[in-house]
């Protein structure tokens, strides 16, 4: 049987690429379901749950489609992957939209970027959103780095980053200019606030070893 892999369909994520990539990197080997039905992503092997766009609007669309509990259950029991807005929805709160109430599927919260940084060595102003191809240094030994070098370069769209409660949720991190949580980790759940499906051939890498694992 072909190893199924449920996409949660919540209208917010770049559903297709995400797909695309993930059908790239398995193969014959890999059924992808793009689904808001909670019995088909408890039906699948592993799930993904993707993001862009504003958290309040995320967060409205999966409690209007009664997605919370079925996540939640992913979550809790088979290999879950978290990419961008769908790693800081898996927190317990975000500043975006003037506060708004996550998942609280992981201890932490979500913060924004502080206008006016500066590049520490060159003193250029740092844009935000942070955008673009940024090192992600593993701080975590984990079967989705498998073939993945350390400092590889990913590719970012953010405005606001992900503070974990407690260093030791941290898989990887990235420098803008402050190191942040570029990867999070806590047993059967990996989340990336970068996009792999973006990342060329360290994305998919990565893709590959999510449809590997076995949480």
């Amino acid at each position: 049987m072909a190893n199924r892999v449920a996409i949660i369909d919540y209208g917010m994520g770049n559903i297709h690429s995400v797909a695309k990539a993930l059908e790239f990197a398995g193969g014959d080997a890999v059924q992808i379901l793009i689904s808001h039905d909670a019995e088909e992503i408890r039906r699948a092997e592993r799930v993904v749950l993707p993001g862009v766009g504003a958290i309040r609007d995320c967060m409205a669309e999966i409690t209007r489609l009664g997605l919370r509990e079925v996540i939640h259950e992913a979550a809790q029991n088979k290999p879950f992957l978290g990419v961008c807005v769908g790693m800081q929805a898996l927190f317990e709160h975000s500043e975006e939209n003037g506060g708004t109430s996550c998942l609280g599927i992981l201890p932490g919260a979500v913060h924004a970027f502080t206008p006016g940084m500066t590049d520490p060595v060159s003193g250029a102003r740092l844009k935000i959103p942070h955008m673009g191809w940024n090192q992600v240094h593993q701080s975590a030994h984990h079967p989705l780095w498998r073939g993945i070098e350390q400092d590889t370069r990913f590719y970012f769209v953010h405005s606001y980053y992900v503070t974990p409660a407690g260093d030791r949720l941290t898989a990887a991190t990235t420098r803008y200019p402050e190191p942040l949580a570029a990867a999070v980790v806590q047993e059967n759940i990996f989340a990336v606030q970068f996009h792999p499906e973006k990342s060329q051939q360290a994305g998919l890498t990565l893709y590959a070893n999510f449809l590997r694992w076995n949480g």
